[in-house]
Order: structure tokens, then C-alpha cells, then sequence
């Protein structure tokens, strides 16, 4: 038992390194989950934030080293493949799938929404172009989505319309992303702009990082940071579907991602001059602002998500377990 205990301890000291190292805004808000739900959170954050740095030959989301096309493919192959083991019931081998494998019994994580967040790195390990908008936004459903509806089933949610109001948020945080790390990412050879964009305010993908283009670009990221507005506007009316703890913390990580498209915008063609982040202060703002905004939400009334905007894909699933239960998949049993 006592070993047991250890190695439980081994796995969320592991978990909580890697988000404190990896991502301070996600750091700071798990911290307003409760104990079991918080766990959870930073094992699946582990996860995927494991699988980015195995790709991106990495550390934690930084210090990104070039890694050869064989050798990145071999690297995509088995993350399929311990993933896949996960749900097989088969041994894992490092810590980072040992605290997916908990949280995939706890929560009943659905296998799809893993295999999609990992194509989603396919899509940079063959160094996918991203002509429209449209291909952009498939890009940040596989990296950001899916993960937006991993955490909701982490936080218990069931049903399909919290489901989606979940994956916008990811969405939201994506594009922000994005927008944020324009220069950063063309200095590892990435573009998440749509070519079509590019194309219209004559910026040459090869050389958009220099400094001539700064003016243009900021015109295409305040595009991405407008974007994401409706994709935060849908992540709010999920709230009340959630406990007021996840609310809070859901609702806390909403306004630190959202600020940070709010200064790149003011920023301009100064945006990329130095990473944009959030301080202290704004933290302890936006983690009261957070607070407000759960308990508002509390038995309010949304209007129902618009038909005619972008739309996650559909899968056909087995009945969902019973929200908060213990699962296992019928592989682990």
C-alpha cells in the first residue's frame, strides 16, 4: 500500500512539474479546482504537454531543437502506440502515460478525442500548409480542442452542448496562441496563417518573420485574436453546467488567454518585440474577475450556440459512463 501511495505521489509530482515549468496561466488556475479534480487536470496537462515536447524535441515548451523527418515520424508512430496500450489495458512506460492511463479510468476519456489531439501533431510532423482559415481551424481543434473536451469529461460533463462550449474554449486559446507565437513559430519553420491571408497583404511565407512585414502581420493577428472572441463568448455560457470550482478555474484560465490576445492587439507590430504573458497582478486580477463570472453564471440562461459557425466533429460513442464515476474501458477490465 504504502509503495502504491508513492507512486501515486511520483506521478502527480511529475504532473505538477511539468505544468508549472510548461505553462504558468494553466498553472495558476488548476490551482482553484478541488484536490480530485485538480489531480486530474495537470496528469492530463502532463500528457499532452509530453507529447509536444516528444515531437518538437523539446523540454517543457521550450528550447525547441531541430529533430530529422525519420526520426520525428518514429517519435509520432509511438506515441500511437503507447497511447493505444493505454486503452489496450497493456504497460506503459514512462510517467507522463501512467498519469494518462489514471485519468483515462477515472474519467472514461475517450480514446478518439487522444488519437485526434496526437494527429494533431502529425499535422506538424508533415509540415501541413494551411491554405483557408477553415484549415487552420482543424489545426486548432486537434491541438486545443480536443484537449478543451478531455478537461470537461476530467470535470465531469456528459453532455454533447457543454461538450462543444468546452471545445471552444480550447479553440479560443489556440488562436490566441497562434497569434501570439507568429514569429516564434516561423523561427522552427511553422505557419498556422492561412496562406490566403498571406497572399492578401503580399507577406512571403518564407520571410514573414522579418522586420518589414511586422505592420502587415499585426493586422492578420488582431484577424485571429477578433476570431477567437466568439470561441470565449460560447466557452462563458458552459459555466453554469460545470461545478462552481471547475467554473472558477475554467472561467480564470478563459480571462488570462483572453488577455493575452488583448495585448498582442495593443501591441501592434510590436507584438513579437517580446513574448506576451500576463504578470503577477493580472493573475490575482483575472483569478477574482474568474470567481465573479462562476458565480454570475450560477442557473443563468444562455442562448443556444449559433447553427452557422464552426462546428466540431461528430463521432458516434457509446453511451457515456455515469459523470464522475470510476471507469475503466472494457479493454482494462
Amino acid at each position: 500500500m504504502i509503495a502504491a501511495e508513492n507512486d501515486d505521489q511520483a506521478l502527480l509530482d511529475h504532473a505538477t512539474r511539468s505544468i508549472a515549468v510548461g505553462s504558468k496561466s494553466f498553472a495558476a488556475a488548476s490551482r482553484l479546482f478541488d484536490p480530485a479534480t485538480r489531480r486530474s487536470a495537470v496528469m492530463l496537462y502532463a500528457w499532452c504537454r509530453h507529447c509536444d515536447d516528444v515531437i518538437d524535441g523539446q523540454e517543457a515548451g521550450h528550447l525547441a531543437a531541430p529533430v530529422e523527418q525519420e526520426e520525428v515520424n518514429a517519435r509520432l508512430a509511438a506515441l500511437v502506440a503507447q497511447t493505444q496500450a493505454v486503452y489496450a489495458g497493456l504497460p506503459v512506460h514512462s510517467q507522463a502515460f501512467a498519469a494518462f492511463r489514471e485519468v483515462v479510468r477515472r474519467h472514461g476519456i475517450r480514446e478518439t478525442y487522444a488519437l485526434e489531439h496526437l494527429a494533431g501533431f502529425a499535422m506538424d510532423v508533415q509540415q501541413r500548409r494551411y491554405e483557408r482559415i477553415e484549415d487552420t481551424l482543424d489545426y486548432c481543434y486537434h491541438v486545443a480542442g480536443v484537449v478543451g473536451l478531455m478537461m470537461a469529461q476530467v470535470m465531469g460533463v456528459r453532455d454533447e452542448r457543454t461538450l462543444d462550449r468546452a471545445c471552444d474554449l480550447g479553440m479560443g486559446f489556440q488562436l490566441t496562441n497562434i497569434a501570439r507565437d507568429i514569429i516564434e513559430d516561423a523561427g522552427v519553420g511553422r505557419c498556422y496563417l492561412p496562406g490566403d491571408w498571406l497572399r492578401e497583404l503580399s507577406i512571403p511565407e518564407q520571410h514573414l518573420a522579418e522586420p518589414q512585414y511586422r505592420a502587415a502581420l499585426a493586422v492578420l493577428a488582431r484577424r485571429l485574436v477578433d476570431l477567437a472572441e466568439p470561441f470565449y463568448a460560447s466557452a462563458q455560457a458552459g459555466l453554469t453546467a460545470l461545478p462552481w470550482r471547475s467554473a472558477w478555474a475554467v472561467a480564470t484560465a478563459s480571462g488570462v488567454y483572453r488577455e493575452i490576445g488583448v495585448k498582442v492587439k495593443e501591441r501592434g507590430s510590436r507584438a513579437w518585440d517580446t513574448r506576451v504573458s500576463t504578470s503577477k497582478p493580472d493573475k490575482l486580477r483575472l483569478v477574482v474577475t474568474g470567481l465573479w463570472r462562476a458565480v454570475s453564471s450560477r442557473g443563468r440562461r444562455w442562448p443556444d450556440r449559433p447553427a452557422d459557425g464552426w462546428q466540431r466533429p461528430r463521432h458516434a460513442f457509446p453511451a457515456p459512463p455515469h459523470a464522475n464515476a470510476e471507469v475503466e474501458p472494457e479493454a482494462m477490465k
